[in-house]
């Protein structure tokens, strides 16, 4: 029953901020907070044993109110329950239109991207993977930049397309053993493994798809800078910290191991794709002004890592990537979280235009190095160990290109650490070209960013419970 409440309170709690209007910001942050402390307890619950519930819900269908919770989809619960007091803290002192609706979508859309990580019903996890678009899509076309309509426009077309394909491969398998669990995960699983190679190829793109625009990966990519620029800066961090996470995460739970003869055929193809979108993307970041579309591209490149690592096939891989999801989702919000913050204050994203925030900011510059280290995957920061995993299980993949794939993969680091330290130089260091001294972080800013730089310390210096936490996943899912 507890699983139910942790989609339950950001749901009720949506609804209560539409009605609350002028005190919508309060009743998010409480949800958020209550819904971080159903999380952890889950966490530790999950370090034993999975915990599961369900109920009939279309029984003529064969689909379930089916929730489960293992260490992977703990994790990633953590992380939404992480981020989201974090998004509402920071931007504490920052005044929105509309609030009420504001944050009521942003609440409706924590809960359809906690369904995801919780369903073990199909049908319910097709329902919660269009829950979670909705809400983002009002909150992109309202409260976005001058180009949000076109933009969101896109952002909807792709989203929804793949959703349809992935649809009708969901109905497929489903059709493979009617009955009265049709659409329940043991029973998606056993229908796409006693389905032929050949069939197994095709279903394997109409599910891919759909999560590969969700990541994204190249060149299912294109959708992701211009609406990353122009959304806001929290509705930003919900889509790079966590439904990107969406995506990963359903290649290990709803592909591998539904079409294990379609991956073993089409792996070779989605690594070389995933390796061109590292080195495509850090190339096009480097020659960056903005820096949302800096990071958006960052972001890109640090999916396709992730990707490859998810198809190469090895347990190594597959324990790198669980711990990297949650890594990157905390180094993202933190990068997020300084832009806006330099936006606020200076006016600009243009880093022609920054300089010399050490001197006018050094608290605010300190935090940015610090996260920027941890985004970079430098040792003893958080995003080394799952990073180091990650190439380490490229390097034992049993393809025979294993070596070029870790190689060309390996550019992403090289090319990462110029357009990052790029970055930090313009902004930080130098002399003050367009910052002039402003007011340091707030009380509310410091938080935020605590929260986020002692979780960057702690996993960097001492990892283990995180690696705890989804070894068992990881090994059920490559043993």
């Amino acid at each position: 029953m507890i699983l139910t409440l942790l989609i339950l309170v950001p749901i009720v709690a949506g609804i209560l901020s539409f009605l609350a209007k002028d005190s919508a910001k309060a009743v998010a942050l409480i949800s958020s907070i209550a819904t971080l402390g159903l999380t952890a307890y889950i966490s530790a619950a999950s370090y034993s044993q999975p915990m599961a519930w369900s109920m009939p819900w279309i029984p003529r269908l064969g689909a379930q109110l089916s929730l489960y919770s293992d260490g992977m989809a703990a994790m990633l619960c953590l992380l939404t329950g992480i981020v989201m007091p974090v998004i509402f803290i920071s931007n504490w002192n920052k005044e929105v239109e509309n609030p009420g609706s504001f944050y009521g979508l942003m609440l409706l859309a924590q809960a359809g991207i906690t369904g995801v990580f919780l369903a073990h019903d199909a049908l319910l996890f097709y329902f919660f993977w269009e829950l979670a678009l909705i809400p983002v899509y009002f909150l992109c076309s309202i409260w976005g930049g001058e180009k949000r309509i076109p933009v969101t426009f896109k952002f909807f077309v792709y989203t929804f397309v793949g959703s349809l394909l992935m649809l009708s491969a969901i109905i497929f398998l489903a059709l493979q053993n009617p009955g009265a669990n049709a659409y329940g995960w043991d029973s998606i699983v056993s229908a796409g493994m006693s389905l032929d190679p050949v069939t197994q190829q095709w279903l394997f793109w109409l599910i891919f798809i759909a999560f590969a625009i969700k990541m994204p990966i190249f060149p299912f990519h294109t959708w992701q800078p211009d609406t990353y620029e122009q959304s806001p800066t929290s509705v930003t961090i919900i889509l790079s910290a966590l439904m990107v996470k969406m995506g990963l995460f359903s290649v290990i739970r709803w592909l591998l191991p539904v079409v294990p003869e379609g991956v073993a055929i089409w792996s070779n193809t989605i690594i070389i794709l995933s390796i061109i979108g590292i080195i495509y993307a850090s190339c096009i970041a480097i020659v960056q002004t903005d820096m949302k579309r800096l990071i958006a591209y960052s972001s890109i490149a640090h999916m396709g890592l992730m990707s490859a690592a998810a198809f190469s096939q090895t347990s190594t891989g597959m324990h790198g990537l669980m711990v990297q999801m949650f890594n990157h989702g905390i180094n993202i919000t933190g990068m997020w979280l300084i832009v806006s913050m330099i936006e606020q204050r200076w006016g600009t994203r243009d880093m022609t235009k920054l300089g010399g925030m050490a001197i006018s900011a050094p608290k605010m510059a300190i935090a940015f190095v610090i996260i920027s280290f941890a985004n970079i995957g430098l040792p003893l920061t958080n995003g080394f160990v799952g990073e180091f995993m990650l190439f380490n299980g490229l390097f034992q993949s049993p393809s025979p290109y294993h070596i070029t794939y870790m190689v060309l993969a390996g550019l992403g680091v090289i090319l990462g650490a110029v357009y990052t330290l790029n970055m930090v130089q313009k902004t930080t260091y130098g002399n003050t070209v367009g910052m002039t001294i402003q007011k340091d972080l707030s009380v509310n800013e410091y938080v935020g960013l605590a929260v986020i730089i002692g979780i960057i310390l702690m996993l960097g210096v001492y990892p283990k419970p995180l690696l705890d936490m989804t070894a068992a996943a990881a090994g059920v899912m490559m043993p």
